[in-house]
């Protein structure tokens, strides 16, 4: 059986779906399920049983004899959240948990980290070992991610076979849920069904212009691609960045999604909420010369042509992936 861990999340119910259409059906989902919403992500997706994500361990303990793999998706993500203990837990002790539990029970693992890792970029994009102990995340979502890569590469025993995925700007359905957290795809689409306008935020740089700041947006159904094929082929052992290579603007993407829907452009500035605004990215640009050396030859989806998709065949229509 395989593990997903997020299970019921954004990223995990899309990879569930990924493993559902690739024949696999022996799937178990861990996560938190009190959230109704949430869980409207698995409603349709084949699996064996969901396990409470703080039973899970003991549930590992039991049963890892019958687990080909896991997939650990779950995480604390809001990076507007100033409780380190929740990080602590959630994210950095949990995953040191996992690890030690697929190092003892001979389980493969792939795990989520971020690019919220790279802070500012003071020390590139690029996905190599020796320049996780330099980087500097902005918030503690980004540090505690960071933390465990740095636990990890210290480490004496590994699982079987394990890579960490640093992902990028993902957006893509399924996210329903994440509020303030959602992509800004997601909130683009809101505001002009609502307003019929985009608000950005405005440049506090003077570097940047308004609405130049700079992502690399990837669809998630990129994501899940990449996560199958690292299953499937098992490149060298490391982390690995997962983003499109590309930046590009907000501009682009508000654009885009005007054009998805048909309407007229208009877009207006906004400051930077406050208790963001020295934590805020303006650039990111994923170095993906490792993924692509390892074998992986296929093409990611463009930001409009991602945008057009998302749009018309989900979020019109509320339609889950």
């Amino acid at each position: 059986m395989i593990i997903v861990t997020g299970a019921a999340g954004f990223i995990g119910s899309c990879f569930v779906n990924k493993l559902n259409n690739k024949g696999y059906k022996d799937i178990v989902l861990v996560d938190d399920f009190s959230s109704e919403i949430k869980n409207r992500n698995f409603r349709n997706k084949s699996y064996l049983m969901t396990v409470e994500r703080m039973s899970f361990f003991k549930w590992l303990g039991e049963h890892h004899r019958d687990v080909e793999f896991i997939f650990h998706l779950g995480a604390r993500t809001d990076t507007t959240e100033f409780n380190k203990a929740v990080f602590d837990e959630l994210n950095l002790n949990y995953s040191k948990t996992m690890w030690q539990a697929c190092t003892t029970y001979n389980i493969p693992l792939i795990y989520a980290s971020s690019a919220a890792t790279y802070g500012l970029g003071e020390n590139g994009f690029k996905d190599d070992h020796d320049v996780v102990e330099k980087l500097k995340p902005l918030n503690l979502y980004g540090e505690s991610k960071n933390e465990f890569d740095k636990w990890m590469l210290k480490q004496a025993t590994a699982p079987p076979y394990w890579t960490g995925v640093k992902f990028f700007n993902v957006y893509g359905p399924n996210e329903y849920h994440k509020g303030r957290m959602a992509s800004v795809i997601f909130h683009a689409w809101q505001q002009i069904t609502e307003t019929g306008r985009v608000r950005l935020f405005r440049s506090h740089r003077p570097d940047y212009e308004d609405g130049k700041q700079l992502r690399d947006f990837i669809y998630v159904k990129d994501v899940i691609d990449v996560l199958f094929y690292l299953m499937k082929r098992q490149p060298a052992a490391g982390l690995y960045n997962l983003g499109t290579g590309q930046a590009r603007t907000f501009l682009d993407l508000a654009r885009a999604t005007f054009h998805s829907m048909g309407k007229t452009e208009r877009i207006e500035f906004i400051d930077t909420p406050a208790d963001i605004r020295d934590k805020y990215q303006y650039y990111t640009q994923a170095d993906m010369d490792k993924l692509l050396a390892s074998g992986y030859d296929f093409s990611f989806y463009s930001l409009e042509a991602g945008i057009e998709e998302y749009v018309q065949a989900y979020l019109l229509h509320h339609v889950y992936f």
